[in-house]
């Protein structure tokens, strides 16, 4: 059988050593890299229905991925007006304003990627927005996505005008005459508004999510560790790998909530290894708590407004025993836990259920963005993979301190912001993400922030931490090797060696030799996935 895919004149880089591997040429059959050798070779094998590439010297990686992205949610939540380029009230205002007018009347505004830092000391409220958004039934989504700014009319179409109680951490959040300020905090208080709001058809919903993915894929990703099942996304997806236009390779691990009963953990635990040809459910994503920018974050102390005390379950023991409980079913799980309370209790619970016998199970901590020094040995002691996303410290905060995130947790803490170095240097396996739609996808992007630590905006700005950076080799790594070990997939995935998967990324010019601050704009030549091209630039 003649191979799908040929690929000659190519320099071959092998992440793990950062070395060229002697070999030029390479072929794809069924899914795998069936051959590897020089140019000769390799073309004889080729046949009629063979796809065949000349690369010209450009390198070849193992296939990028991304360790912590939303698809279905950003394709989302990244419909409408784009505020994450506005640094000042000023930009946001005039945003709102020019968007307005083209708006039907009564029809609904929806923004994404506010910056909190554009309210200064002012407090996060709709008033600061006014008259813009006066009589506009508006959403704007905060950049972490778990804070929204509803307008006074939106708040009004949703029946919101005063606090509500829920069974997690959210909050209404009201002036002191119990007047909603516009805020809302994590989803159970978003989703009040959020329900009064138009919702896109499920046809609006699969084209905008195909837009996405293509996107991804000509980004240089071929797959991505998918931190939610929510609402239709596994049919979606489903729907897509059958019709052969889904582009990535995707690892899906559906949400488990507080005020989960047995009964929905064993749903959980049920699902696992369902999916299709590129995709599957594995693993279950958990909340140990919300962000420091909207004081939701778990912290061992409180922040400078008194805020981030309390984690995201009410009670911090039922997720430990969910915990148990998925890793005595064999299930890897994965806890968003920023503060350093949060890493510490995600800890413990993977320690306990460890402790207690059982399968090998590779659990993951998501975010990190603050811990103190016993910490980071806890990572690989236990065997947590420690999943980051650098551009959050590089776009989100500043060397100096004066950021939200950072006067909110004081300097100490600033100070250990998003410990990529440290956790590596303690022996941690370190994976890559860029959290999309919190922060761009591009990987090239990401593994540049972890590089650089400066604001991808302006690279003339000073790092944040600078000595937390990682080399190029470690970047790349953290987003070919340590994301194939995440999955417990090292044996077929993040190599070029015979047998693996191909799922390729193919660049002009090595990501190891390229300056960080250029990386980002690296022409990605081609991107495979199992053998087949998801993405082709004119010029191959």
């Amino acid at each position: 059988m003649h191979p799908s895919l040929v690929l000659l004149s190519a320099r071959l880089l092998d992440p793990v050593t950062g070395r060229l591997l002697p070999q030029t040429a390479l072929a794809a059959s069924g899914g795998r890299i069936a051959a590897l050798g020089d140019d000769r070779e390799i073309r004889a094998l080729a046949g009629a229905p063979t796809t065949v590439i000349d690369l010209k010297g450009a390198v070849v990686t193992p296939g990028l991925t991304d360790g912590h992205l939303h698809p279905v949610t950003g394709a989302e939540l990244t419909h409408g007006l784009d505020l994450s380029g506005c640094t000042d009230l000023e930009a946001v205002r005039e945003a709102l304003a020019g968007e307005v007018r083209r708006l039907a009347p009564g029809a609904w505004l929806h923004a994404w990627g506010l910056d909190p830092n554009v309210f200064g000391d002012r407090p996060v409220g709709s008033a600061a927005l006014s008259p813009v958004l006066d009589g506009v039934p508006a959403t704007l989504l905060l950049f972490d996505a778990h804070s929204m700014l509803a307008s006074p009319r939106a708040l009004e179409l949703a029946g919101v005008d005063g606090p509500r109680t829920f069974d997690q951490a959210a909050e209404v959040v009201c002036d002191a005459d119990g007047r909603p300020t516009g805020l809302l905090l994590e989803d159970a208080a978003c989703e009040l508004v959020e329900r009064a709001a138009p919702r896109p058809t499920r046809a609006e919903s699969r084209d905008r999510l195909a837009a996405a993915l293509r996107s991804m894929a000509a980004a240089g990703l071929t797959g991505g560790h998918v931190m939610d099942a929510n609402g239709d996304s596994a049919a979606l997806y489903a729907e897509l790998d059958a019709a052969g236009e889904l582009p990535l390779r995707l690892r899906v691990a559906p949400w488990c909530r507080p005020g989960a009963d047995a009964d929905a953990v064993r749903e959980l635990i049920g699902l696992q290894g369902t999916g299709g040809a590129l995709w599957r459910t594995a693993g279950v994503k958990l909340f140990m708590d919300g962000t420091i920018d909207n004081g939701t974050a778990w912290l061992e102390k409180p922040d400078c407004h008194g805020e981030s005390t309390h984690a995201f379950w009410p009670d911090p023991q039922a997720y430990t025993r969910v915990i148990g409980e998925l890793h005595r079913a064999g299930v890897p799980t994965a806890t968003h836990a920023i503060g350093d309370a949060a890493v510490r209790h995600a800890l413990d619970a993977v320690a306990g259920a460890t402790a207690a016998g059982g399968p090998s199970v590779r659990h993951r901590i998501e975010h990190i963005e603050t811990v103190p020094d016993d910490t980071l040995p806890r990572f690989a002691e236990l065997g947590v993979i420690a999943s980051m996303q650098p551009t959050h410290c590089c776009d989100f905060t500043r060397a100096d301190h004066t950021d939200n995130w950072s006067r909110r947790l004081g300097e100490e803490r600033a100070s250990r912001a998003w410990r990529c170095r440290d956790l590596w240097d303690a022996g941690a396996r370190v994976v890559l993400g860029s959290d999309w739609p919190i922060a761009p996808f591009p990987p090239l992007g990401v593994m540049a922030g972890a590089r650089h630590r400066r604001p991808s905006r302006d690279l003339t700005q000073p790092p944040h931490g600078p000595e937390q950076a990682l080399t190029a080799l470690e970047a790349l790594r953290a987003m070919t090797v340590n994301a194939a070990w995440a999955a417990g997939e090292e044996q077929e995935a993040g190599r070029l060696a015979v047998g693996c998967r191909a799922d390729l990324t193919v660049l002009a010019d090595s990501p190891l030799t390229t300056a960080a601050t250029d990386l980002p704009e690296l022409p990605v030549l081609l991107t495979a996935v199992d053998g087949r091209p998801t993405h082709r630039d004119a010029s191959v």
